[in-house]
């Protein structure tokens, strides 16, 4: 009952997260660690219980959704499919132990993108690489959230404004949408390698919509610095406890 009760609200919470600034991953998967569920199997669990978060944004954004320059929608939409299982399927060949040792590292580096987010889009906003420069990006991009999900979505917004993208809604529905597209990918690779705890994967899909929901309402009357450093926090206490549990 209790580990029930930490994965719902874990999801709920990531869910709100989602919603407002990203960051859900730094809760979904180390509650899925500490109730006693392997890390990889926690990592694709937790991925697919976010999964419906990223398709309603996405729908949400739908007007303003625009493929940055030099990049059309359908080859970003192949490039994202691409990355996200190429990713998986990485995933699903990483051996538990070696998973849990970079944990802790990606959660700290996922955490310094988020808490540098906005200096990294200044920086590297107005840049016009070539089109194949924008192709690797794309995929490294994609390859790391099919991997990893946690830090994907300020990836993401940093590498749309080093393509030049500059209109902030278009950016937050192209995240969504190849947030989505490759979370679906993997989703699917991880299910035909039978690493998704589905009872769990459920449960924890429905507290996340719920959360989302919630969460976007609650962010209106919230200062984003209050989020993002909260972010933040939960962002370092996560690795933190993660280094502490290693042999």
């Amino acid at each position: 009952m209790l580990e029930t009760a930490l994965l719902l609200t874990a999801a709920f919470i990531a869910g709100a997260l989602n919603a407002v600034a990203g960051g859900g991953s730094f809760l979904t998967l180390p509650a899925l660690v500490f109730t006693g569920v392997p890390p990889v199997v926690a990592n694709a669990t937790g991925t697919v219980a976010l999964l419906p978060g990223y398709i309603a944004g996405a729908w949400g954004f739908r007007e303003d959704t625009a493929p940055p320059p030099g990049l059309s929608m359908r080859l970003l939409v192949a490039l994202a499919l691409i990355g996200g299982a190429a990713g998986a399927a990485l995933l699903l060949v990483t051996p538990d132990a070696t998973f849990r040792r970079v944990v802790p590292w990606l959660l700290l580096a996922a955490t310094a993108l988020f808490a540098f987010g906005p200096w990294l889009r200044r920086r590297l906003a107005g840049g016009h690489p070539s089109t194949a420069k924008a192709m690797l990006g794309v995929l490294a991009v994609a390859a790391y959230g099919g991997y990893f999900n946690g830090g994907l979505g300020i990836l993401l917004l940093a590498l749309f404004g080093l393509l030049g993208q500059t209109h902030l809604n278009a950016m937050n529905g192209l995240k969504n949408w190849v947030s989505a597209l490759l979370t679906a990918i993997a989703v699917a690779i991880y299910a035909a390698g039978g690493v998704v705890l589905w009872p769990q994967a459920l449960m924890m899909m429905v507290a996340a919509t719920a959360g989302g929901y919630g969460g976007a309402r609650v962010a209106r009357r919230l200062p984003a610095p209050v989020l993002r450093w909260g972010i933040v926090a939960t962002g370092l206490v996560m690795a933190g406890l993660f280094f502490w549990r290693q042999p």
